[in-house]
């Protein structure tokens, strides 16, 4: 069953249009003087300008991997973050960490770790699940690339952009 609807009925000031493209030009009108006299910021010029100073402490950038202060890669390869990550945008292949090394209890190392930025919806929930603090999201928000392969940071370049951390490093405790 349709049911019609009718019309409202326009009297002779609606109906020319005229004080609806006034109002319209008024409000035009004043955005400009505004932005002439300096009220309103329109816009950035983003290459020479920049944000960085006024994010927002909880801004969620891309992912990064960090090292610890003698650098050696804080991520034990425990594939929490690959297996929490929404979009699976995490890849890691964990390696075995010799058992002659000093470090043997670690037992595993990731011999790959990738992440796909395209696919990457910044959530934040491998920062939060990684029981080493291995992974962190910096406040960067531009990432580009040309091609799509440029957009799968690999962990040598994760580990390049996440610098060192500093803090307590559990694997790596005598104690534990």
């Amino acid at each position: 069953m349709s049911v019609c609807v009718s019309r409202p009925k326009l009297n002779w000031r609606e109906r020319i249009y005229l004080p609806a493209i006034v109002g319209g030009m008024a409000i035009t009108i004043k955005h400009l003087k505004n932005m002439l006299l300096g009220r309103t910021k329109v816009t950035i010029q983003y290459p020479e300008q920049t944000l960085d100073s006024e994010m927002p402490e909880h801004y969620r950038g891309a992912p990064a991997l960090v090292r610890d202060t003698d650098g050696r890669v804080r991520c034990v390869a425990c594939q929490l973050c690959e297996f929490i990550c929404p979009p699976r945008a995490i890849k890691i292949v964990a390696g075995e960490i010799p058992p002659t090394d000093r470090f043997a209890k670690v037992e595993k190392y990731p011999a790959e770790f990738d992440i796909d930025m395209i696919r990457c919806i910044f959530c934040g929930m491998c920062e939060e699940v990684c029981p080493e603090q291995a992974i962190y999201l910096r406040k960067d928000y531009a990432i580009t690339g040309f091609t799509r392969e440029e957009m799968v940071h690999h962990k040598d370049k994760l580990l390049e952009i996440g610098g060192v951390m500093h803090g307590v490093i559990l694997k790596w405790n005598e104690k534990k």
